[in-house]
Protein backbone atom coordinates (compact mmCIF):
# COMPACT_ATOMS: atom_id res chain seq x y z
CA UNK A 1 0.00 0.00 0.00
CA UNK A 2 1.60 3.25 -1.17
CA UNK A 3 1.37 6.03 1.41
CA UNK A 4 -0.69 9.05 0.35
CA UNK A 5 1.42 12.21 0.11
CA UNK A 6 4.73 10.38 -0.31
CA UNK A 7 7.29 12.08 -2.56
CA UNK A 8 9.85 10.15 -4.60
CA UNK A 9 12.85 11.02 -6.67
CA UNK A 10 13.68 9.07 -9.83
CA UNK A 11 17.29 8.03 -10.43
CA UNK A 12 19.03 5.94 -13.08
CA UNK A 13 21.51 3.37 -11.82
CA UNK A 14 24.76 2.28 -13.50
CA UNK A 15 22.83 -0.28 -15.55
CA UNK A 16 20.43 2.31 -16.90
CA UNK A 17 17.51 1.11 -14.75
CA UNK A 18 15.14 3.75 -13.36
CA UNK A 19 14.65 3.48 -9.60
CA UNK A 20 12.59 5.50 -7.10
CA UNK A 21 13.72 6.71 -3.64
CA UNK A 22 11.94 8.45 -0.75
CA UNK A 23 13.27 11.43 1.23
CA UNK A 24 15.37 9.14 3.47
CA UNK A 25 17.08 7.82 0.30
CA UNK A 26 15.43 4.46 0.79
CA UNK A 27 14.43 2.70 -2.42
CA UNK A 28 10.70 2.21 -2.90
CA UNK A 29 10.53 -0.81 -5.19
CA UNK A 30 7.71 -1.51 -7.64
CA UNK A 31 5.75 1.52 -6.45
CA UNK A 32 5.69 3.35 -9.78
CA UNK A 33 5.15 2.15 -13.33
CA UNK A 34 8.01 2.38 -15.83
CA UNK A 35 6.34 4.97 -18.08
CA UNK A 36 5.54 7.22 -15.08
CA UNK A 37 9.16 7.03 -13.90
CA UNK A 38 10.47 7.66 -17.42
CA UNK A 39 8.36 10.80 -17.92
CA UNK A 40 9.36 12.22 -14.54
CA UNK A 41 13.06 11.47 -15.11
CA UNK A 42 12.97 13.01 -18.59
CA UNK A 43 11.40 16.19 -17.22
CA UNK A 44 13.84 16.29 -14.27
CA UNK A 45 10.87 16.08 -11.91
CA UNK A 46 10.00 14.14 -8.78
CA UNK A 47 6.74 12.34 -8.06
CA UNK A 48 4.00 13.02 -5.51
CA UNK A 49 1.30 10.49 -4.56
CA UNK A 50 -1.97 12.45 -4.50
CA UNK A 51 -5.52 11.08 -4.54
CA UNK A 52 -4.24 7.65 -5.47
CA UNK A 53 -2.32 8.89 -8.51
CA UNK A 54 1.25 9.97 -9.27
CA UNK A 55 1.75 13.64 -10.03
CA UNK A 56 4.96 15.22 -11.29
CA UNK A 57 6.40 17.97 -9.11
CA UNK A 58 9.58 20.04 -9.49
CA UNK A 59 12.66 18.32 -8.10
CA UNK A 60 13.18 21.38 -5.89
CA UNK A 61 9.97 20.46 -4.03
CA UNK A 62 11.39 17.02 -3.29
CA UNK A 63 14.59 18.64 -2.02
CA UNK A 64 12.53 20.83 0.31
CA UNK A 65 11.02 17.70 1.84
CA UNK A 66 14.52 16.30 2.32
CA UNK A 67 15.72 19.53 3.98
CA UNK A 68 12.71 19.58 6.27
CA UNK A 69 13.44 16.01 7.32
CA UNK A 70 17.03 16.84 8.24
CA UNK A 71 15.96 20.00 10.04
CA UNK A 72 13.59 17.92 12.14
CA UNK A 73 16.36 15.41 12.80
CA UNK A 74 18.69 18.20 13.91
CA UNK A 75 16.01 19.60 16.23
CA UNK A 76 15.44 16.16 17.73
CA UNK A 77 19.18 15.70 18.18
CA UNK A 78 19.47 19.09 19.91
CA UNK A 79 16.50 18.29 22.14
CA UNK A 80 18.01 14.97 23.17
CA UNK A 81 21.24 16.79 24.05
CA UNK A 82 19.34 19.21 26.26
CA UNK A 83 17.42 16.42 27.99
CA UNK A 84 20.61 14.45 28.64
CA UNK A 85 22.37 17.53 30.02
CA UNK A 86 19.46 18.31 32.35
CA UNK A 87 19.50 14.77 33.70
CA UNK A 88 23.02 15.30 35.03
CA UNK A 89 22.56 18.99 35.90
CA UNK A 90 22.08 18.37 39.64
CA UNK A 91 25.62 16.98 39.77
CA UNK A 92 26.89 20.33 38.51
CA UNK A 93 25.40 22.32 41.40
CA UNK A 94 28.15 23.18 43.93
CA UNK A 95 27.57 22.17 47.55
CA UNK A 96 27.92 25.79 48.67
CA UNK A 97 24.91 26.81 46.61
CA UNK A 98 21.94 26.13 48.88
CA UNK A 99 19.37 26.29 46.10
CA UNK A 100 16.54 23.76 45.65
CA UNK A 101 17.32 21.20 42.95
CA UNK A 102 14.18 22.14 41.02
CA UNK A 103 15.13 25.81 40.80
CA UNK A 104 18.71 24.90 39.85
CA UNK A 105 17.42 22.64 37.06
CA UNK A 106 15.11 25.45 35.88
CA UNK A 107 18.06 27.87 35.91
CA UNK A 108 20.22 25.48 33.88
CA UNK A 109 17.44 24.78 31.39
CA UNK A 110 16.73 28.49 30.90
CA UNK A 111 20.42 29.18 30.29
CA UNK A 112 20.57 26.28 27.82
CA UNK A 113 17.69 27.84 25.90
CA UNK A 114 19.55 31.16 25.71
CA UNK A 115 16.81 33.10 27.50
CA UNK A 116 17.28 36.21 29.61
CA UNK A 117 17.25 35.34 33.31
CA UNK A 118 16.73 37.56 36.35
CA UNK A 119 17.76 36.00 39.66
CA UNK A 120 16.00 37.82 42.50
CA UNK A 121 16.08 37.44 46.25
CA UNK A 122 17.29 39.03 49.50
CA UNK A 123 20.78 40.42 49.82
CA UNK A 124 23.26 37.68 50.60
CA UNK A 125 20.96 34.87 49.46
CA UNK A 126 23.43 33.54 46.90
CA UNK A 127 22.24 35.21 43.69
CA UNK A 128 25.70 35.97 42.33
CA UNK A 129 26.96 32.54 43.41
CA UNK A 130 24.10 30.94 41.47
CA UNK A 131 25.08 32.81 38.30
CA UNK A 132 28.77 31.99 38.68
CA UNK A 133 27.80 28.36 39.24
CA UNK A 134 25.97 28.42 35.92
CA UNK A 135 29.10 29.76 34.25
CA UNK A 136 31.09 26.89 35.79
CA UNK A 137 28.49 24.41 34.51
CA UNK A 138 29.27 25.63 30.97
CA UNK A 139 33.09 25.90 30.97
CA UNK A 140 33.24 26.16 27.18
CA UNK A 141 31.24 29.40 27.19
CA UNK A 142 32.81 32.81 27.74
CA UNK A 143 31.68 34.50 30.96
CA UNK A 144 31.51 38.29 31.34
CA UNK A 145 30.60 40.24 34.48
CA UNK A 146 29.26 43.80 34.54
CA UNK A 147 28.43 45.45 37.87
CA UNK A 148 25.44 47.57 36.93
CA UNK A 149 25.17 48.98 40.46
CA UNK A 150 28.62 50.52 40.24
CA UNK A 151 28.17 51.99 36.77
CA UNK A 152 28.37 55.78 36.93
CA UNK A 153 28.69 56.26 33.17
CA UNK A 154 26.33 53.73 31.50
CA UNK A 155 27.14 54.86 27.96
CA UNK A 156 30.87 54.36 28.44
CA UNK A 157 30.35 50.97 30.13
CA UNK A 158 27.83 49.55 27.67
CA UNK A 159 28.79 51.27 24.42
CA UNK A 160 32.17 52.95 24.67
CA UNK A 161 33.45 56.48 24.32
CA UNK A 162 35.56 58.76 22.21
CA UNK A 163 39.25 58.89 23.04
CA UNK A 164 42.15 60.95 21.79
CA UNK A 165 45.55 59.69 20.74
CA UNK A 166 48.27 62.11 19.58
CA UNK A 167 49.08 59.78 16.69
CA UNK A 168 45.61 58.50 15.81
CA UNK A 169 43.65 61.58 16.73
CA UNK A 170 40.12 61.17 18.08
CA UNK A 171 38.67 57.69 17.74
CA UNK A 172 35.80 55.66 19.17
CA UNK A 173 36.77 52.94 21.64
CA UNK A 174 34.17 50.19 21.99
CA UNK A 175 33.37 48.87 25.45
CA UNK A 176 33.97 45.33 26.69
CA UNK A 177 30.18 44.92 26.67
CA UNK A 178 30.17 45.35 22.89
CA UNK A 179 32.70 42.54 22.61
CA UNK A 180 30.72 40.36 25.02
CA UNK A 181 27.43 40.55 23.12
CA UNK A 182 29.24 39.64 19.89
CA UNK A 183 30.71 36.47 21.42
CA UNK A 184 28.59 33.45 20.47
CA UNK A 185 27.13 31.47 23.39
CA UNK A 186 28.62 33.83 25.95
CA UNK A 187 27.06 34.20 29.41
CA UNK A 188 26.76 37.82 30.51
CA UNK A 189 26.12 38.68 34.16
CA UNK A 190 24.38 42.00 34.75
CA UNK A 191 24.99 42.18 38.50
CA UNK A 192 22.86 44.40 40.76
CA UNK A 193 20.51 45.39 37.97
CA UNK A 194 18.15 47.03 40.46
CA UNK A 195 20.86 49.59 41.29
CA UNK A 196 21.69 50.60 37.74
CA UNK A 197 21.40 54.09 36.30
CA UNK A 198 18.15 54.77 34.34
CA UNK A 199 20.17 55.49 31.18
CA UNK A 200 21.55 51.95 31.31
CA UNK A 201 17.99 50.63 31.30
CA UNK A 202 17.22 52.55 28.10
CA UNK A 203 20.36 51.21 26.41
CA UNK A 204 19.58 47.61 27.37
CA UNK A 205 15.98 47.63 26.14
CA UNK A 206 16.77 46.63 22.54
CA UNK A 207 19.62 44.35 23.59
CA UNK A 208 17.33 42.23 25.78
CA UNK A 209 14.29 42.26 23.48
CA UNK A 210 14.08 38.87 21.73
CA UNK A 211 12.57 40.47 18.63
CA UNK A 212 15.39 43.05 18.34
CA UNK A 213 18.61 41.90 20.05
CA UNK A 214 20.84 44.75 18.97
CA UNK A 215 22.83 47.60 20.52
CA UNK A 216 22.76 50.99 18.87
CA UNK A 217 26.08 52.80 19.13
CA UNK A 218 24.39 56.19 19.07
CA UNK A 219 20.93 57.66 19.46
CA UNK A 220 20.89 58.76 15.80
CA UNK A 221 18.80 56.51 13.59
CA UNK A 222 21.52 56.26 10.95
CA UNK A 223 24.18 55.06 13.36
CA UNK A 224 25.58 51.52 13.28
CA UNK A 225 24.02 48.78 15.35
CA UNK A 226 25.67 45.76 16.90
CA UNK A 227 23.72 42.52 16.70
CA UNK A 228 23.72 40.20 19.69
CA UNK A 229 25.44 36.97 18.68
CA UNK A 230 23.75 33.58 18.58
CA UNK A 231 23.30 31.81 21.90
CA UNK A 232 24.18 34.77 24.15
CA UNK A 233 22.55 34.43 27.58
CA UNK A 234 21.98 37.45 29.80
CA UNK A 235 21.63 36.74 33.52
CA UNK A 236 20.80 39.62 35.88
CA UNK A 237 20.71 39.74 39.67
CA UNK A 238 18.34 42.09 41.46
CA UNK A 239 17.23 42.96 44.97
CA UNK A 240 13.52 43.64 44.83
CA UNK A 241 11.67 44.89 47.91
CA UNK A 242 10.97 47.91 50.08
CA UNK A 243 13.87 47.11 52.42
CA UNK A 244 16.39 47.94 49.70
CA UNK A 245 16.38 51.71 49.96
CA UNK A 246 19.22 52.30 47.50
CA UNK A 247 17.66 50.21 44.72
CA UNK A 248 15.65 51.66 41.84
CA UNK A 249 12.21 50.61 40.71
CA UNK A 250 12.84 48.55 37.59
CA UNK A 251 10.96 49.44 34.43
CA UNK A 252 8.21 46.87 33.92
CA UNK A 253 9.07 46.63 30.22
CA UNK A 254 12.63 45.70 31.19
CA UNK A 255 11.54 43.13 33.78
CA UNK A 256 9.24 41.49 31.23
CA UNK A 257 12.26 40.70 29.10
CA UNK A 258 13.49 38.23 31.73
CA UNK A 259 12.53 34.86 33.11
CA UNK A 260 12.41 35.38 36.90
CA UNK A 261 14.07 32.87 39.22
CA UNK A 262 13.69 33.68 42.92
CA UNK A 263 16.30 32.65 45.47
CA UNK A 264 14.89 31.40 48.75
CA UNK A 265 15.94 32.57 52.18
CA UNK A 266 17.65 29.67 53.92
CA UNK A 267 15.93 27.95 56.81
CA UNK A 268 17.70 27.26 60.11
CA UNK A 269 18.93 23.79 59.19
CA UNK A 270 20.21 24.76 55.76
CA UNK A 271 21.92 27.84 57.20
CA UNK A 272 23.72 25.64 59.73
CA UNK A 273 24.77 23.17 57.01
CA UNK A 274 26.30 25.99 54.99
CA UNK A 275 28.19 27.44 57.97
CA UNK A 276 29.43 23.99 58.98
CA UNK A 277 30.65 23.38 55.44
CA UNK A 278 32.53 26.67 55.37
CA UNK A 279 33.97 26.52 58.90
CA UNK A 280 34.00 22.89 60.07
CA UNK A 281 36.48 23.63 62.90
CA UNK A 282 34.16 26.14 64.61
CA UNK A 283 32.15 24.79 67.50
CA UNK A 284 28.89 23.28 66.28
CA UNK A 285 27.23 24.85 69.32
CA UNK A 286 28.29 28.31 68.15
CA UNK A 287 27.28 27.65 64.55
CA UNK A 288 23.89 26.36 65.72
CA UNK A 289 23.49 29.54 67.77
CA UNK A 290 24.23 31.71 64.72
CA UNK A 291 21.69 29.79 62.62
CA UNK A 292 19.03 30.07 65.35
CA UNK A 293 19.63 33.80 65.88
CA UNK A 294 19.30 34.41 62.16
CA UNK A 295 16.18 32.24 61.96
CA UNK A 296 14.57 33.99 64.96
CA UNK A 297 15.06 37.42 63.41
CA UNK A 298 13.75 36.29 60.02
CA UNK A 299 10.63 34.82 61.59
CA UNK A 300 10.12 38.00 63.60
CA UNK A 301 10.16 40.01 60.39
CA UNK A 302 7.31 37.83 59.06
CA UNK A 303 5.14 38.36 62.15
CA UNK A 304 2.06 40.60 62.23
CA UNK A 305 3.80 43.25 64.34
CA UNK A 306 7.55 42.80 63.69
CA UNK A 307 10.03 44.48 66.00
CA UNK A 308 12.57 44.75 63.17
CA UNK A 309 12.40 46.15 59.66
CA UNK A 310 15.23 44.08 58.21
CA UNK A 311 16.68 40.61 58.54
CA UNK A 312 20.12 39.06 58.90
CA UNK A 313 21.34 37.88 55.51
CA UNK A 314 23.26 34.71 54.85
CA UNK A 315 26.21 36.89 53.90
CA UNK A 316 26.10 38.38 57.41
CA UNK A 317 25.80 34.99 59.10
CA UNK A 318 28.82 33.74 57.13
CA UNK A 319 30.77 36.80 58.31
CA UNK A 320 29.85 36.02 61.92
CA UNK A 321 31.02 32.42 61.44
CA UNK A 322 34.29 33.65 59.96
CA UNK A 323 34.85 35.84 63.02
CA UNK A 324 34.21 32.85 65.27
CA UNK A 325 36.80 30.97 63.22
CA UNK A 326 39.27 33.81 63.85
CA UNK A 327 38.80 33.62 67.61
CA UNK A 328 36.08 36.19 68.25
CA UNK A 329 33.40 35.28 70.78
CA UNK A 330 29.78 35.11 69.66
CA UNK A 331 29.08 38.36 71.48
CA UNK A 332 32.05 40.12 69.87
CA UNK A 333 31.16 38.84 66.41
CA UNK A 334 27.57 39.99 66.78
CA UNK A 335 28.62 43.40 68.03
CA UNK A 336 30.68 44.18 64.94
CA UNK A 337 28.77 42.22 62.26
CA UNK A 338 25.11 42.18 63.32
CA UNK A 339 24.28 45.08 65.64
CA UNK A 340 25.21 47.78 63.08
CA UNK A 341 22.51 46.37 60.77
CA UNK A 342 19.77 47.50 63.17
CA UNK A 343 18.72 50.95 64.34
CA UNK A 344 19.22 52.27 67.88
CA UNK A 345 16.32 54.73 67.49
CA UNK A 346 13.74 54.27 70.22
CA UNK A 347 16.07 53.41 73.06
CA UNK A 348 14.94 50.34 74.94
CA UNK A 349 12.30 49.71 72.28
CA UNK A 350 14.77 49.96 69.42
CA UNK A 351 15.50 47.23 66.90
CA UNK A 352 19.02 46.88 68.24
CA UNK A 353 17.72 46.26 71.75
CA UNK A 354 15.57 43.45 70.41
CA UNK A 355 18.56 41.91 68.60
CA UNK A 356 20.61 42.06 71.80
CA UNK A 357 17.78 40.32 73.64
CA UNK A 358 17.80 37.55 71.03
CA UNK A 359 21.56 37.19 71.28
CA UNK A 360 21.55 37.04 75.08
CA UNK A 361 19.88 33.62 74.94
CA UNK A 362 22.99 32.19 73.29
CA UNK A 363 25.76 33.90 75.28
CA UNK A 364 27.74 31.29 77.21
CA UNK A 365 30.76 30.84 79.46
CA UNK A 366 29.89 33.75 81.73
CA UNK A 367 29.90 36.19 78.83
CA UNK A 368 27.38 39.04 79.02
CA UNK A 369 26.29 41.88 76.80
CA UNK A 370 27.09 45.47 77.65
CA UNK A 371 23.53 46.03 78.89
CA UNK A 372 22.87 43.11 81.23
CA UNK A 373 19.29 44.12 81.93
CA UNK A 374 18.27 44.06 78.25
CA UNK A 375 17.08 40.49 78.27
CA UNK A 376 13.73 39.55 79.64
CA UNK A 377 12.80 35.95 79.07
CA UNK A 378 9.19 37.00 78.52
CA UNK A 379 10.17 39.23 75.58
CA UNK A 380 11.57 36.51 73.35
CA UNK A 381 9.82 33.29 72.59
CA UNK A 382 11.85 30.16 73.29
Amino acid sequence: MIQEGIVLSVKKDSNGKLRTFDVTDKEVSDAVGYDTKKRAFSNNNALLRLNGKWKQIPLTEFEKHVSKLYETADVDKEQMGILNFLKKSIDLKPDLLKMPDLKWKFLVRTALRGKNIMVTGPSGSGKTLAVKSIAMAFPDREFYVFNMGGTQDPRATLIGNAQFDPKKGTYFSESLFVKAIQTENSIILLDELSRMHPEASNILMTVLDESQRYLRLDESSNQATIKVAKGVTFIATANIGNEYTTTRVLDRALVDRFTIIEMDTLNKDTEFELLKMLYPSVSYTDLTAVAEIVDTVRNELKSDAPRVTSFISTRASVEVASLLYDGFSLNEAAEVAIFPLFSEDGGIDSERTYIKQVLQKFVTDGETLDDEDLFNANDIES
